[in-house]
C-alpha cells in the first residue's frame, strides 16, 4: 500500500515527510522501509535520517538549493520502492518490578479504573509492545500497544524527579525513562535495565520496529539484576519475532 505522503522543507537543510497521523503499525512499516529506502540510496551523501510515529526527517550535510527538485525525487524513490517488505525485528525481555517503592502510582490507576494492582500489572506485562521511535530522552522507547483498559491522562503537574528504569502509563502510552528526569506519566515500576549506555559498543540496544515484552519480577530479583548488571553479568534475554 503506499501514501499520499506530505512532502515539507523543515530547515535550509532538512525535508520532513509526513504520513497519516495516527499510530499505527502498517504505517511504521512503511516509514521504517522508507527510511532504508533512503538510506541506501544516498549512502555516500551521509544523510541523517530520523523518524517518529508517522514521519521522517531528513538531514543533509548541505543547504538545500532546489527544495521543490528534491520533493519530486524524493517522491518518485518512494512511488518507484518495490512493496513494503516486513522488516526484521527483535524482541527483548524487559524485567520489571511492580512493587509499591516502585511504581507509587499504583493504588490511584487501582482506585481509577477499578482494578486490582495484580490485575494492572497482569494487563501491563502481558502485551508485546511496538517501538515506534527513540526520543524525548536519548533511550527514551515510545511504545505502541498498551491495553485499553490502562490508558490514562498524563498528570496535570509533573513530577520533577521520576527516577532512572521508571515505568509510567501517560495517555495511551507506555515507557521507561532511561534516566532521572521531570515527567508527567504516571509511574507503575521500574526496570534495572540500561536503556541507554555510552559505555557500550550499542548505545541503545533497541530499534524502532523492535518489540518490547515486560516480565514482572520481585524485589529480590530486581536487586540481583541490578547487581549482576554493575558487575557485567547481566544479559538481556532476546529473540526473534515472528
Amino acid at each position: 500500500m503506499k501514501y499520499n505522503l506530505k512532502y515539507r522543507q523543515f530547515s535550509e537543510r532538512s525535508i520532513l515527510i509526513v504520513w497519516p497521523s495516527k499510530i499505527d503499525e502498517i504505517i511504521l512499516q512503511d516509514v521504517l522501509f522508507f527510511k532504508e529506502v533512503i538510506q541506501n540510496k544516498y549512502i555516500k551523501l551521509k544523510l541523517q535520517v530520523n523518524n517518529t510515529y508517522n514521519s521522517i526527517l531528513i538531514i543533509y550535510p548541505f543547504v538545500i538549493e532546489n527544495i521543490n527538485g528534491k520533493f519530486l525525487e524524493l517522491k518518485a524513490l518512494y512511488n518507484s520502492s518495490k512493496s513494503i517488505k516486513k522488516l526484521k525485528s527483535t524482541v527483548w525481555e524487559i524485567p520489571v518490578c511492580y512493587d509499591d517503592e516502585f511504581g507509587f502510582d499504583l493504588e490511584l490507576l487501582s482506585k481509577e479504573k477499578s482494578l486490582s494492582k495484580a490485575e494492572i500489572i497482569q494487563r501491563h506485562s502481558q502485551p508485546f509492545y511496538t517501538i515506534f521511535f527513540i526520543g524525548f530522552l536519548p533511550g527514551f522507547l515510545y511504545l505502541g500497544g498498551l491495553d485499553k483498559s490502562l490508558h490514562f491522562s498524563r498528570k496535570s503537574t509533573p513530577n520533577l524527579n521520576i527516577k532512572k528504569g521508571a515505568v509510567g502509563i501517560g495517555g495511551n502510552q507506555t515507557g521507561i525513562y532511561p534516566k532521572n528526569s521531570p515527567g508527567g506519566w504516571h509511574i507503575i515500576g521500574n526496570s534495572p535495565v540500561d536503556f541507554f549506555d555510552l559505555k557500550s559498543d550499542e548505545i541503545c540496544f533497541a530499534k524502532p520496529g523492535d518489540k518490547i515484552k515486560f516480565q514482572s519480577i520481585s524485589k529480590s530479583e530486581f536487586s540481583k539484576i541490578s547487581n549482576d548488571i554493575k558487575d557485567g553479568a547481566f544479559r538481556l534475554k532476546s529473540y526473534a519475532y515472528d
